[in-house]
């Protein structure tokens, strides 16, 4: 395994380079993810909102930051967190006004921050005005979502069209009396998806991109993107073996995600957004894409700025090695190499898996999250896992993911993302500082008396420390347009060597419970290795210089980053 990392590392090289000309802002950004609902509540309704964001966008800039994107902040009947929009272009009342929403942008351009939207084309909610006049049958409207007859048995009972199943379970296709027919939704029943065989759908979707643009954001993340366009036969799809009809995984997603169409859209977006781009700007596009790789990359053949990278999510657990974390890395790197796409991204969390403390432990989240913050080109962060906050136990009576709720009281812990969407924990004041109402949307996690953001900026060895510190490095040029090596040493101490010029920087990440010894000889053209910092648990060696790099020693599941300098 050794071998295979190094040769695929030095592939790279060539793609990755010295710095690079007219390199854009988002290129080598630190990108956090804000979920509006529970970051900060400005007027003690429980509720996060944009004033709330507004006010803390110090703590962005105190971070490193450079943008910041929002969950959907449109109006909603929040069957699924505001995911099911009822207007695509206002802002819903829970967060605010239109007028805070300006200030909210103009507040982030002051601090030299970007802003970006969910954008969320699948579907919009069954409250909008465009599926209640489709209901009726009212042009335009008529086919803006995806509507069937359904299928007529000999003796004449009308059956659903076809075997799809939705991202929630159970079937994707409703039937509604006012139109004697199904209509699809590949999530809640209350979300039915839009027609962009339509191409009024087409047009309205982007005069959606031009509005929000006009209002001066700086691009968007599309949610759910593989499922955006369907098969038009509405075939059944294979079966997969699994014997539950009402499970997700019983067909394979060969009609229902990955369409070509999907990618045909995504580059007309692109050109809208490229109307708004100037010679000091740019406005951009993210992919989310839980798919395969194949597909993944084609979001940047065909104008995506980038997919999301979830490697890091999906392929790798507790258990995961060195040699898991480097083949994940490499993997992403070598198919960007392939096609020419340029800039990567790592994602390590988000407001639909489990926090990272809580999969992987305190210790190894820390190595992760120095990991996404060495890496090249975006970082991406969500709210709260620079504080190392942890998932919070909900009660079933207090959940609100529909996909909690659709798994029912005894499934519901295991299917709900309610835990990772608690609000963020600023300090140890009523409902950890989010809100001065002791009711919160969700409830607040317990442990916020000594796990808050006040807590750990008075601390040298908290979560926060480490990440702040780590941020600043990305400012270093090696960092920051340097190359990247990986380097396996032995089977449990991986290395991520980045390089400009005479300088160097090397993330040393020791993935054994036990302490390692390791040769960097081999690695380092340098007269000495300088301790920059270190995970929570090799605190003592930050600062620390070695001369020798024959024998370098890494605590268990701990990480460390030298820095060099050639002569």
């Amino acid at each position: 395994m050794k071998v295979v990392i190094t040769l695929c590392a030095i592939l790279l090289l060539s793609s990755l380079g010295h710095s690079k000309p007219n390199v854009k802002w988002w290129q080598e950004m630190s990108l956090y993810q804000i979920y509006p609902r529970s970051f900060k509540d400005s007027n003690g309704d429980g509720e996060g909102d944009l004033n709330g964001i507004r006010s803390k966008l110090n703590h962005l800039t105190e971070s490193s930051v450079d943008a910041f994107w929002l969950s959907p902040i449109y109006p909603s009947p929040m069957v699924d967190s505001g995911y099911d929009i009822s207007d695509f272009v206002s802002i819903d009342k829970t967060f605010g006004t239109m007028k805070d929403f300006e200030d909210l942008v103009k507040a982030a351009h002051d601090a030299r921050l970007k802003i970006i939207l969910d954008f969320v084309p699948n579907h919009s909610s069954d409250q909008h005005e465009w599926f209640q006049k489709s209901l009726k049958s009212i042009e335009p409207y008529t086919d803006y979502y995806v509507w069937h007859k359904g299928n007529v048995l000999p003796n004449g009972t009308v059956t659903k069209p076809n075997n799809w199943v939705s991202v929630f379970g159970k079937s994707a296709w409703t039937w509604r009396e006012e139109r004697q027919a199904y209509y699809l939704h590949q999530f809640a029943v209350e979300q039915p998806d839009l027609n962009y065989e339509n191409e009024n759908v087409v047009s309205e979707m982007k005069d959606v991109l031009r509005f929000w643009l006009d209002k001066g954001v700086d691009g968007f993340r599309v949610d759910a993107i593989p499922h955006l366009c369907e098969d038009v036969r509405f075939l059944d799809e294979p079966l997969t073996g699994n014997p539950n009809p009402d499970d997700y995984g019983y067909t394979e997603k060969i009609y229902t995600k990955d369409q070509l169409r999907t990618y045909e859209m995504v580059r007309e977006w692109r050109k809208v957004l490229d109307e708004y781009v100037t010679s000091v700007d740019e406005r951009i596009l993210m992919m989310e894409a839980y798919t395969n790789m194949t597909m993944t990359m084609k979001y940047y053949e065909y104008g995506a700025h980038f997919p999301f990278n979830f490697g890091l999510i999906t392929e790798t657990d507790r258990d995961s090695t060195a040699a898991d974390f480097g083949r994940v890395i490499i993997t992403w790197m070598l198919n960007i190499w392939l096609i020419n796409a340029g800039t990567a991204n790592w994602v390590a969390g988000n407001h639909d898996n489990s926090r990272l403390v809580t999969r992987y432990g305190q210790e190894r989240a820390q190595m992760i999250t120095i990991m996404t913050l060495v890496l090249p080109g975006v970082s991406v962060t969500y709210n709260g896992e620079e504080i190392g906050m942890e998932d919070t136990w909900i009660s079933w009576e207090d959940t609100k993911d529909p996909q909690g709720c659709n798994a029912g009281k005894e499934g519901y812990e295991k299917a709900s993302r309610d835990p990772a969407r608690t609000p963020f924990q600023w300090d140890n004041t009523t409902s950890a500082g989010f809100s001065t109402n002791p009711k919160t949307w969700l409830p607040v996690n317990k442990n916020y008396v000594t796990l808050n953001l006040a807590a750990q900026k008075q601390q040298d060895n908290s979560y926060y420390a480490l990440y702040k510190r780590v941020s600043e490095i990305r400012m270093f040029a090696a960092v920051k347009r340097g190359t990247l090596k990986t380097h396996l040493l032995g089977n449990n101490v991986l290395v991520l060597v980045r390089n400009i010029d005479k300088y160097s920087v090397y993330a040393v990440m020791n993935f054994a419970n036990e302490e390692e010894t390791f040769d960097l000889s081999t690695l380092v053209q340098a007269p000495q290795l300088n301790v920059y910092y270190a995970t929570t648990n090799a605190r003592n060696l930050i600062g620390m210089i070695f001369k020798d790099f024959r024998a370098l020693k890494v605590p268990a599941s701990a990480a460390v980053i030298y820095l060099a300098t050639a002569m």
